[in-house]
C-alpha cells in the first residue's frame, strides 16, 4: 500500500530541516520524494561516503553504526540523510535495514534544484540550518 500525499507531506514536515516551511512547501518537497520498497541487509549509507540522498523511513527498521559500533536503531518515523540535502561532507554513520522497510528518498540534485527554484524555501531551510548550528555551540 502507497502512502498517501498528506501521509508523505506529514512524514517531511517533522524533520526539523523543514520546520520552518508552510504546507505548501512541504508538499512541494513531498513531491520530490521517491517511496520505495528495501529488503533487510540492505545498505542506505556508509559512513565516510559521499551522502547524495535523505530518507525517511515509513516502516520497518534499521541500525545506525559509526565505527563499527551499533549506536541506535530506527524506526517508522525516523530520518536521516538531511545533511547530504545542504552540504557535500561525508556521512557520518552507516545505516542498514534490520527489515523490510518502506522509504521516502529525496536526492541532492532534485533537492538543490528545488532550491535554486525557490528562494523563499531555501531561505527557510538556510534559517533551519543555522539554528541547529547556533543550538549545537
Amino acid at each position: 500500500m502507497r502512502f498517501s500525499k498528506n501521509s508523505k507531506v506529514a512524514a517531511i514536515a517533522r524533520v526539523p530541516l523543514f520546520c520552518r516551511l508552510s504546507k505548501g512547501e512541504l508538499t512541494r518537497i513531498a513531491q520530490l520524494a521517491d517511496e520505495v520498497d528495501l529488503p533487510p541487509g540492505k545498505s542506505l549509507t556508509k559512513e565516510g561516503s559521499r551522502g547524495r540522498e535523505f530518507f525517511v523511513l515509513l516502516e520497518g527498521s534499521a541500525d545506525v553504526q559509526r565505527d563499527g559500533r551499533r549506536i541506535a536503531t530506527m524506526g517508522a518515523g525516523d530520518f536521516f540523510g538531511e545533511i547530504a540535502l545542504v552540504t557535500d561532507v561525508p556521512r557520518t554513520a552507516t545505516v542498514t535495514t534490520t527489515s523490510a522497510v518502506r522509504a521516502l528518498v529525496i536526492s541532492d540534485r532534485a533537492f538543490r534544484g528545488l532550491l535554486h527554484d525557490s528562494p523563499a524555501i531555501q531561505g527557510k531551510v538556510l534559517e533551519a540550518v543555522a539554528a541547529r548550528l547556533a543550538h549545537s555551540l
